[in-house]
């Protein structure tokens, strides 16, 4: 269609609907009923049309979410709202005012990545303000904090929005074009089941607030979702009794980690139920049912199929049925326990919300689900629907990939379920690959940990989204992709843009177990690394695969498998405290499943030039000589040094790790051995070629110096090798102390430990282990806990303790080590 024929439909539309027209570079028509001013010229009354690259529709989370990334990137969009503030669903609902979205203000923590994790409300934005604590401390916010909270975050973040347009229907045009609609209205149509006196019924979204209403009633709920219990708990104290009732039985948030099962916070009817307090909870179909009306106003439940088999409608008698009738169409005329066969004075749907197909036509094919999903669009696992390629679904309509399995109903989830549908549009549309970090293999595991420890999309959207490292180079780097859809895999390289070589490739996940029948049960939880596999809590899942999945192997794979079947696979031990950062139970593990992936030694870093090492360590000893103590000077030179990554001829990211190694190292010095004979000429050569490194009070006053032999008695462990070196074949006995940089005892009980060994005039040496650097020999040697020390002697462990100890136990444990 050209431009001239394109005004023409215009206008011949315009004369026939009086409607507005909002047509971007993409395939679609837009058709928008004239609800507002804001939508026409203010000179004429007709209406007028526009033209984006990127469409909108709807100024809910979502869509806010969407426009976010549009505007930071410079996209041409607009969003598209029919009400006049964005967010309005909220101005409605949930109809008693409370969100079951977590805003937890306080973790402990300063991360934001990891903050997140906690916050279930804030839109992902570089803005800190706009963070949703600032709007509410209420751990379940009120509804009215969300509104305030998205008009803020429209107006700072300057989103563009047209409000007062409301979208009647999408029309297609045959043209090919480039761009998007991105369709972010969310489930707002309120979820009916027709059957007989159906019309009896009062829906959630309509039904009175105000409990006083309800005074000495006696209530009927259809349904048991959130909105059901919290309709319940408004009336529990007012009603006579209430039950609820639903094809299912109710289902608990915390027994299967669904977020939109029944939360804790809308429960109390359960008490009132299992505690023999008139109310309860009945299952059965809804389709079957039947609603009476009696003469006196009260409702009966009955089968429709008694209905159909007397021949009677509910719509008999005007003033209701009388009671002889009545009586033989309830099915409490057979069974006389009938559960329900008490009259009822109200009954109220509370079934939820499903998405309005009914603005897709002519051409467009959004569909519904099959199945128990129905009430959600079709689309393919990146987002993007099935039969009308270029119209994306985001938000909590989008929830048919992981509905009743993960998070992305909900602005927690789908905060980077949108974020991954503009990686993806950036790629298709702009030629811009999914971003990523490329880094030597060395730092593979501490990036791991880091995302493991840290990240929330891959938190929150548990086995939709997850992190894949393309390995690169033979294997010698890798690219680190964040938050991928892990059901699009097979298409990842036509996604992101990023190419999968020979060395393959991993994937991390964070999954929950497979065992839900026993949350609370007093084996819930498993502790050892060994039982990793049958981890039920919330743990990271990482898959190696040698090549990309195909499309095949993604439908066949096992039954409630995130991934196909992998080449090799290492789950992560639950923790307690969702952290992995244990050296024994989860580092160790991770480490030597990398490597056996990959055919190398990851702890090779910590290898680099050690004759430079060596002397640096010389200089600085010579500066504690001089001065007595750590001078203060010295750590402004470090942290001038820190940055140069051609020191020590590392380069990039894996230079600074060297050298903040490096660092560590140095000051723990008295607790290393040096050569006997280092020459300061070294470590004027290590500063040749940046002499700006050293500080300003240095200069002048170093001279080149000599270290003469000594024996030192305590010394640092380099590795397995130097391990059995000094301690196992060792002539003299060894206390060895397993520390930990981050360990508050282990500095407490080292110095008293030296200060001790030094006093023995030589005939004990001491070995320090850093669990973090030989995480192998902790595990050798049984260390589950810092600080831990062992008594060796000829090569054998004679005693051990754990934890600190004061000088006289540590006198008697030294004596009796040294013996006779």
């Amino acid at each position: 269609m050209d431009s001239a024929s394109r005004d023409y439909y215009f206008k011949k539309l315009n004369k026939k609907s009086n409607a507005v027209m909002l047509q971007g570079l993409f395939n679609w028509l837009l058709v928008a009923g004239l609800v507002s001013c804001s939508v026409t010229d203010s000179k004429d009354t007709q209406p007028i049309s526009s033209y984006h690259d990127y469409c909108v529709l709807g100024a809910g989370p979502s869509g806010l979410q969407m426009g976010y990334f549009l505007e930071k990137q410079g996209r041409d969009y607009i969003v598209l709202e029919r009400s006049d503030i964005p967010g309005s669903f909220f101005q409605r609902y949930p109809r008693h005012n409370r969100l079951i979205s977590i805003n937890k203000q306080y973790t402990g923590k300063s991360n934001k990545e990891f903050n997140l994790r906690h916050d279930w409300n804030s839109l992902l934005s570089d803005d800190d303000t706009l963070l949703f604590r600032h709007y509410s401390s209420e751990f379940y916010p009120h509804r009215e904090s969300m509104l305030h909270y998205l008009k803020d975050y429209t107006s700072k973040l300057g989103i563009k929005v047209k409000y007062g347009t409301e979208i009647i229907s999408v029309h297609k045009f045959d043209e090919g074009t480039s761009c998007a609609l991105l369709v972010a209205t969310g489930l707002w149509v309120p979820h009916i089941i027709n059957f007989p006196g159906s019309e009896h019924l009062e829906g959630y979204e309509s039904i009175s607030v105000d409990a006083k209403t309800f005074v000495g009633q006696t209530v009927l709920i259809l349904g048991k979702g959130n909105s059901a219990f919290e309709t319940a708990t408004n009336l529990l104290g007012v009603t006579n009794h209430i039950h609820l009732y639903s094809r299912s039985p109710v289902r608990l948030a915390w027994e299967t980690h669904y977020v939109g099962d029944l939360r804790a916070f809308n429960n109390e009817l359960l008490d009132t139920y299992q505690l023999k307090s008139l109310d309860g909870l009945v299952e059965g179909s809804l389709e079957e049912l039947a609603v009476l009306k009696d003469n006196q106003g009260q409702l009966h439940l009955t089968l429709a199929q008694l209905l159909q088999e007397l021949n009677v409608s509910t719509h008999a008698e005007k003033h209701g049925l009388d009671s002889q009738t009545l009586m033989a169409l309830l099915p409490s005329y057979q069974d006389d326990n009938f559960s329900m066969r008490r009259p009822y004075n109200r009954i109220i749907r509370c079934l939820g919300f499903e998405f309005d197909f009914s603005i897709f036509r002519n051409g467009t094919k959004l569909t519904p689900v099959a199945g128990g999903r129905k009430k959600y669009p079709r689309i393919t696992p990146w987002y993007e629907a099935v039969n009308d390629p270029g119209i994306f679904v985001i938000g909590t309509a989008s929830h048919s990939i992981d509905h009743r399995k993960s998070a992305g109903g909900f602005i927690h989830g789908f905060r980077y379920t949108v974020r991954a549908v503009h990686h993806i549009l950036e790629k298709r549309h702009h030629g811009n690959v999914w971003p990523t970090t490329v880094q030597p293999t060395s730092l593979l595991l501490k990036n791991i940990l880091r995302r493991l420890n840290e990240a929330s999309g891959i938190y929150q959207m548990f086995s939709v989204l997850g992190d894949v490292v393309l390995m690169q180079s033979k294997g010698s780097q890798f690219k680190y992709l964040e938050e991928f859809p892990l059901l699009s895999l097979p298409k990842l390289e036509d996604l992101s843009g990023h190419q999968v070589e020979p060395s393959g490739l991993f994937v991390i996940n964070m999954e929950y177990g497979k065992n839900l029948s026993n949350v609370l049960g007093k084996n819930r939880a498993v502790t050892s690394w060994k039982d990793a596999w049958r981890s039920n809590f919330l743990h990271p899942v990482i898959y190696f695969y040698k090549a990309l999945p195909t499309e095949s192997e993604m439908r066949l794979r096992p039954q409630d498998w995130p991934l196909p079947r992998p080449q090799a696979i290492h789950p992560i031990v639950e923790d307690f405290l969702t952290e992995w950062s244990a050296p024994v139970s989860h580092i160790q593990p991770l480490r030597r499943f990398l490597e056996n992936c990959l055919g190398t030694d990851l702890r090779t870093f910590y290898a680099v030039s050690m004759s430079a090492l060596c002397c640096f360590e010389a200089l600085v000893r010579r500066l504690c000589t001089l001065y007595g103590t750590w001078p203060s000077f010295l750590q402004e030179v470090l942290s001038e040094v820190v940055p140069r990554e051609e020191l020590f001829g590392a380069g990039g990211v894996e230079g600074k790790m060297t050298l903040r190694i490096l660092f560590r190292r140095v000051k723990v010095l008295p607790l290393r051995i040096l050569p006997s004979s280092v020459h300061f000429s070294c470590v004027s050569a290590v500063f040749s070629r940046s002499p700006s490194l050293l500080h300003p009070y240095l200069t002048g006053r170093l001279q080149p110096f000599s270290i003469s032999s000594t024996r030192w008695v305590t010394f640092s462990i380099q590795d397995g090798e130097d391990f059995t070196e000094r301690v196992l074949n060792s002539q003299l006995p060894v206390l060895v102390d397993f520390h930990a940089q981050w360990c508050g005892p282990c500095k407490i009980l080292g110095p008293r430990l030296e200060k001790m060994v030094a006093k023995q005039n030589g005939k004990v040496t001491m070995a320090k282990v850093d669990i973090d650097d030989h995480t192998d020999l902790a595990i050798e040697y049984g260390v589950s806990a810092v600080p831990t020390v062992l008594a060796v002697k000829n090569g054998n462990v004679i005693d051990k303790f754990v934890g600190i100890k004061d000088e006289d136990q540590l006198d008697a444990f030294i004596r009796k080590l040294i013996g006779p």
